[in-house]
């Protein structure tokens, strides 16, 4: 764990919500192609996989990335792409071989005039219950198929999660996924609350919404459009080892390995760095306090007072060295 200053520790101490983003943070991150299916009469699934994966290759998104892997692996030839357009947390438009292709979420595809069809919805509530990520593939003014990706929970999510809420804090997931989905994985993990359907501004606006309410935030998160939450929350920790150069560098906390029990160890770090700090400074006063008084009784003379000022100091140091190497576990 690699903490950037002080003054972060110190408001991770004070910290009493805890928001994960959900890909690559609670999630592995490693989404596979697990489901193909195209709704226009005579288009194959490895031709929707291949014109979708076509369109994504320039796509930084993770879901992006994955279709055009799945189309690597399988020895599918990726078309070039012209006129590539992403609009953050909706989706990607791009041009194949003249087509015109949009593929994103079905609100993305409203917005683009286009209708999903009952076919297109169908599908979408399919993959949702058993919690799986989807995208839609629309062309000329119609879908012509959906992709359903999977990804599997950290297998140390749920105990971390556990541990955070025995520390009395409270969890809440923050992801751009449908209701259903994030419902799913939110029971797997066991979090206290989900905002799901947020766009990366959406997540911004949570964060000042629980700001608000009186709690302090830390969000944890991997991704390029977790830079804007990570700069908003009192504290925003990035996923150091596999999060973009920009969600670090946004962030005060950076997490060097893709263990989440690290963050209830982070959380126990800053409680202890906080009371030490107030138990320190206690010390020190009373420590001067009596010197004063000492002092006034004529019990102490200016040397015999240098001396017991600087004992104190020392005494200070010394209980801060207690942390160093602090092992909770």
């Amino acid at each position: 764990v690699i903490i950037k200053s002080g003054e972060a520790l110190e408001r991770m101490g004070r910290v009493d919500t805890i928001a994960f983003d959900k890909t690559g943070t609670l999630t592995l991150g490693q989404l596979e192609v697990s489901d193909l299916v195209p709704l226009r009469q005579g288009l194959e699934p490895q031709q929707l996989l291949a014109l979708a994966a076509s369109a994504e290759a320039l796509s930084e998104h993770p879901l992006g990335r994955a279709i055009a892997a799945a189309a690597g692996e399988r020895g599918l030839q990726l078309l070039p792409a012209r006129d590539f357009r992403m609009s953050a947390g909706r989706g990607i438009r791009a041009v194949v071989e003249g087509r015109e292709l949009f593929l994103g979420s079905e609100q993305y595809l409203k917005e683009n005039g286009i209708d999903p069809g009952p076919d297109a919805l169908e599908a979408l509530a399919r993959l949702r219950e058993m919690g799986k990520a989807t995208v839609l593939v629309a062309e000329g003014g119609g879908c012509i198929g959906a992709v359903g990706l999977s990804d599997r929970l950290r297998p140390e999510a749920r105990q971390a999660v556990d541990r955070l809420r025995e520390m009395g804090v409270q969890t809440v997931l923050l992801t751009g996924d449908n209701r259903r989905t994030a419902a799913h994985l939110s029971s797997l993990a066991g979090i206290d609350r989900v905002v799901p359907e947020l766009l990366p501004e959406q997540k911004v606006q949570q964060i000042e919404a629980l700001q608000r309410e009186g709690r302090r935030v830390c969000i944890i998160g991997d991704g390029v459009n977790d830079a804007p939450a990570l700069k908003t929350a009192d504290v925003g920790a990035a996923m150091g080892s596999m999060g973009s150069d920009i969600a670090v560098e946004a962030a005060d906390i950076a997490l060097m390995t893709e263990d989440l029990s690290r963050v209830p160890y982070l959380k126990r770090l800053s409680n202890a760095t906080v009371a030490t700090i107030k138990f320190s400074i206690s010390l020190s006063m009373c420590i001067n306090f009596l010197a004063i008084v000492l002092s006034l009784l004529g019990l102490l003379n200016p040397t015999t007072g240098a001396l017991v000022h600087n004992a104190g100091s020392c005494f200070v140091v010394l209980i801060a060295a207690l942390l160093y190497d602090r092992r909770f576990d």
